[in-house]
């Protein structure tokens, strides 16, 4: 089966293949120059006037930092060195280290909706700035050798125009002055074969790591390197493992992740 159309490619020409409408392409550009220039906008959340996308009342109110496990980004008691759940879980790890901004809960799930799924890109830039504000986030980002988006099959890139993870990479990287490279098409993604919900836990890991690939031109820059995968949710964390298991297979030294949002565990209350 040949590979999806190459996501370096895909992201090179993203500009281009948002839709183009004049209406669409202007309210696109007004949003990006209002968050590069922090000009007064009405609050996303409250509406309140004049205030940066998120206001400060809100922001504190609705992302404030927590204590959250190093290898599964859920909050935890401050003093434990894993959660519960990871503790009891002997499954192999694949990813070194887990980050996580905020959890995926109001008012974030909308925001995370418009950046996806509404031609919203710019949105990238204030979500790179409040991850680069979660503990050992910094720490991350300077120790990387190389930043890896989780990709997006061709289907979904031709439906969106982007890639939301590799917005987020480079906003990443830009922000924190980081030294790694990027590779947007390491990772190639197929198609899942079956509902990941549907599934067990060992299922879904072998469903997830059978829908991803590894560029065959880019295994010999996989040698050695300390990975960063960047995505925009976590939701059980089947691709992100899948993901560094590919990695970590085909060569890498490490691999860790930064998301902006985590799914609550099931059960948790809001």
């Amino acid at each position: 089966m040949p590979f999806p159309t190459q996501q370096k490619t895909e992201q090179a020409r993203t500009r281009q293949r948002r839709p183009t409408g004049m209406g669409g392409q202007y309210s696109r550009a007004m949003f990006y120059l209002l968050h590069r220039l922090h000009w007064p906008a009405v609050c996303e959340v409250c509406a309140r006037w004049p205030a940066q996308p998120v206001c400060a009342d809100c922001y504190s109110t609705f992302a404030p930092l927590q204590h959250r496990c190093p290898a599964c980004a859920l909050p935890m008691a401050p003093g434990l060195e894993l959660c519960v759940r990871c503790r009891e879980d002997n499954s192999p790890r694949w990813l070194a280290r887990c980050v996580a901004r905020v959890d995926y809960a109001y008012p974030w799930t909308d925001l995370v909706a418009r950046f996806k799924f509404q031609q919203q890109p710019a949105w990238a830039h204030q979500f790179a700035l409040w991850m680069l504000q979660a503990p050992e986030a910094q720490t991350l980002l300077r120790q990387a050798t190389l930043l890896v988006p989780i990709p997006s099959t061709a289907e979904r890139l031709r439906e969106r125009g982007y890639n939301q993870a590799w917005e987020l990479a480079t906003a990443l990287r830009r922000h924190s002055r980081s030294h790694a490279r990027t590779l947007p098409d390491l990772l190639l993604r197929q198609p899942q074969s079956q509902v990941q919900h549907t599934l067990s836990a060992a299922e879904r890991q072998a469903n997830a790591h059978q829908s991803l690939t590894l560029h065959p031109g880019h295994r010999r820059a996989l040698q050695h390197q300390r990975v960063l995968l960047v995505d925009d949710v976590m939701t059980t964390g089947t691709t992100l493992q899948a993901a560094a298991q590919r990695l970590r297979e085909a060569g890498a030294h490490s691999v860790s992740a930064i998301v902006f949002a985590r799914t609550p565990a099931p059960g948790s209350v809001e």
